[in-house]
């Protein structure tokens, strides 16, 4: 959660007008217990979106994630009908199967690096032409950012920003 391309992103969706909460999941940071190859991470991410729901109930709920976070709640975001809105930031394409997504009828905003090193913006770019069959995708390439968006987190806030922005317009909190 301390993770500059996280904090970025979070920057970007308070900007946009959201309240957002980062979290480290299961043996990251201080956080207690030890990888488990996604299933416990989703139960990480269930429980911090039941927290937001509890205390957020009339904001629309938005899941947001980085790299292997990014799979993590996108897995979650396309199977609770309480998120509204998903974005997915450094998509690794190219080390986990994303092809569930085509069931995904939510907008999603993919934030990608020309040059990153764990998914192919190629791969991605066929992936989101498939998406745009059946629901509302955007998908933002920054030239010349690698995975870790360095030199080019203000680009990233800036597209997280739009996208939000624009996606809350005229709806009430």
């Amino acid at each position: 959660m301390h993770n500059k391309v996280v904090y970025r992103a979070a920057s970007g969706l308070n900007d946009a007008g959201l309240v957002t909460l980062r979290i480290n999941f299961r043996g990251v940071g201080q956080s207690s217990g030890e990888f488990d190859e996604g299933r416990g991470e989703l139960e990480d991410a269930h429980a911090a979106l039941e927290y937001l729901e509890e205390q957020y109930a009339r904001w629309p709920l938005t899941v947001c994630g980085f790299s292997f976070g990014a799979r993590v709640g996108m897995a979650l975001g396309i199977s609770d009908q309480r998120v509204n809105y998903l974005i997915s930031i450094g998509t690794p394409v190219d080390k986990y199967d994303f092809d569930f997504l085509l069931r995904c009828r939510k907008p999603i905003l993919f934030v990608h690096g020309e040059r990153d090193e764990y998914g192919d913006a190629q791969r991605l770019r066929e992936l989101v032409q498939e998406l745009q069959k059946h629901t509302d995708v955007q998908l933002t390439v920054i030239p010349g950012a690698g995975h870790f968006f360095d030199g080019h987190l203000d680009e990233l806030k800036k597209a997280v920003t739009a996208w939000m922005t624009q996606k809350l317009s005229g709806l009430k909190h």
